[in-house]
């Protein structure tokens, strides 16, 4: 098998832009993913997601803001180091209407740039399999119910 890029594909009860929200703003992102989430969603912002009691903090990136349409950002960086093209791995959120829901397509590329021996990209790259396999479907079921408001941001 080829560990180039990890992609999934789901169908959202939820409008492109209420998913948007669902993937691209911390206070959601720890509804359906990570404990806890802080950064702003905007290019170039630095943050972080949080697992557990700060037992698992990952640095994240933000590299793309297109509402309602796209929101990637970078993560798992080498230690120590800001996420970018050539240590870390990009995750891109590609939102698409459809019908009364949105089709959301996630990719994880960057795999191969990490530079891991064949083992560590095989076991990491499994590991990345099982989390989404997880998470996504808790975005599924989470973004039906976010709730637009007036202004356009989502509670």
């Amino acid at each position: 098998m080829e560990f180039g890029k990890l992609e999934r594909e789901i169908r959202i009860d939820a409008a492109p832009e209420i998913v948007f929200d669902v993937v691209s703003r911390p206070e959601h992102i720890k509804m359906w993913w990570s404990d806890d989430a802080s950064f702003e969603p905007a290019p170039g912002a630095v943050g972080e997601l949080v697992w557990g009691d700060r037992a698992g903090v990952e640095p994240i990136t933000v590299v793309n803001v297109d509402p309602p349409r796209k929101f990637a950002f970078r993560w798992i960086a080498s230690d120590g180091q800001l996420a970018d093209a050539n240590n870390s791995l990009l995750v891109t959120f590609k939102l698409e209407p459809s019908g009364d829901g949105t089709i959301l397509r996630m990719t994880e590329s960057g795999w191969r740039e990490k530079g891991w021996e064949a083992a560590v990209l095989e076991e990491a790259f499994r590991d990345h399999e099982r989390g989404w396999d997880m998470f996504l479907p808790r975005l599924q079921s989470y973004a039906p119910s976010a709730v637009v408001h007036a202004s356009g941001a989502t509670k």
